[in-house]
C-alpha cells in the first residue's frame, strides 16, 4: 500500500500560522496528504531529526522559522537532503524589509501575543455589553472604569469605544428617582469618572433623539427644568463619590476617551495590583 503524501509544518512557536497555510493548500487537492506540526523548534538538532524523517518518507516541508540561525540550518540541512520545503515567512520578510528599510523583530509568535490582544479586546466588548446601563451593578467591582452620568452623557457609545482599546467599562444612568445601587459605594473613587454636561446642549440632543424615535411635542425628559435638576442631582451623587468629573459638552467621543485612557493609565500606575 503507497505511503499517505505527508507534510511537516516546523515553527519555533506553535506552527498555527504554517499549519493553516498547509490546510489551505492541500484542501485544493482530493488526495489525502498528512500534516504533522512540530512546534516550538529551539536547537539545530531538532531540525535535523525533522529533515532526516522528511527525506525518509518522501515528506515535504514548511516552516515559520523567524531565528536566523535556525532558517539557515534549516535550508542548508533540507538541500542537503533533497526535501521540498517552502519558507513561508522569509520571503514576505525579505520584502518588507527592502520595502520600508526596517529589520524584523525576530521574535517568534508575534502573531499569538496579537491574537491575545483580539481576545482582550473582545472581552471587554463583552463586558461593555453586560454591564451597560446599570444592568448589573455587580460588574462595577471588575470593571476598570464606572463611568456615571444622567441620561445621553454618551456613557454608551463611550464604554464601547473604550472596549475596543481593551478597557472593561461599565455604565450607571444617575436619574432622581432610582435609588443608587450599594455597589457603586465600594467601588475606590479614581476608578469612577462622572460625566456632566451644559443643560442646554442636552436639552438639544434629547430633543434630536426623540424626533429620531418619532415622538413631538414636549416630554419631560426634554423639559429644561427637568434636565437642570437631573444635572444637579448627579452633580451632588459625583461629590458624594469623590470622583473625577469630566465635562462633555463640547467634546468629540475620540476626545474624552483620549482623557479616560490617561486616567486608567495613569491611575494602573499609581495603584499597580489594587487597580
Amino acid at each position: 500500500m503507497a505511503q499517505i503524501p505527508a507534510i511537516y509544518v516546523v515553527s519555533d512557536s506553535l506552527g498555527e500560522t504554517a499549519e493553516s497555510v498547509a490546510k489551505a493548500t492541500i484542501g485544493q487537492y482530493e488526495q489525502d496528504i498528512e500534516i504533522h506540526r512540530v512546534p516550538f523548534i529551539r536547537h539545530v538538532e531538532q531540525i535535523e531529526k525533522i529533515i532526516d524523517e522528511a527525506a525518509e518518507r518522501g515528506a515535504m516541508v514548511c516552516h515559520t522559522l523567524v531565528n536566523p540561525e535556525l532558517r539557515k540550518h534549516f535550508e542548508i540541512l533540507a538541500k542537503g537532503k533533497n526535501v521540498h520545503y517552502v519558507d513561508i515567512l522569509g520571503p514576505m520578510m525579505n520584502m518588507v524589509t527592502e520595502t520600508v528599510g526596517a529589520e524584523p523583530r525576530m521574535k517568534p509568535g508575534i502573531i499569538h501575543r496579537l491574537d491575545e490582544e483580539y481576545f482582550k479586546k473582545v472581552e471587554a466588548i463583552e463586558f461593555a455589553v453586560r454591564y451597560d446601563d446599570g444592568k448589573n451593578p455587580a460588574g462595577f467591582k471588575t470593571a476598570d472604569v464606572v463611568l456615571i452620568g444622567v441620561s445621553r452623557t454618551s456613557k454608551t457609545p463611550l464604554s464601547m469605544y473604550l472596549a475596543h482599546k481593551r478597557i472593561k467599562v461599565a455604565n450607571l444612568p444617575l436619574v432622581p428617582e432610582v435609588q443608587l445601587p450599594e455597589e457603586i459605594f465600594h467601588i475606590p473613587p479614581y476608578r469612577i469618572i462622572g460625566l456632566v454636561i451644559d443643560p442646554y446642549k442636552l436639552n438639544s440632543i434629547r430633543s434630536e433623539r426623540m424626533k429620531a424615535l418619532g415622538f413631538s411635542g414636549t416630554a419631560n425628559y426634554t423639559d429644561i427644568d427637568r434636565i437642570q435638576d437631573e444635572l444637579a442631582y448627579a452633580k451632588e451623587v459625583m461629590r458624594q463619590l469623590h470622583c473625577m468629573v469630566i465635562d462633555v459638552s463640547n467634546k468629540a467621543i475620540e476626545e474624552t476617551a483620549g482623557r479616560i485612557i490617561s486616567i486608567v493609565q495613569r491611575n494602573k500606575e499609581l495603584y499597580g495590583n489594587k487597580y
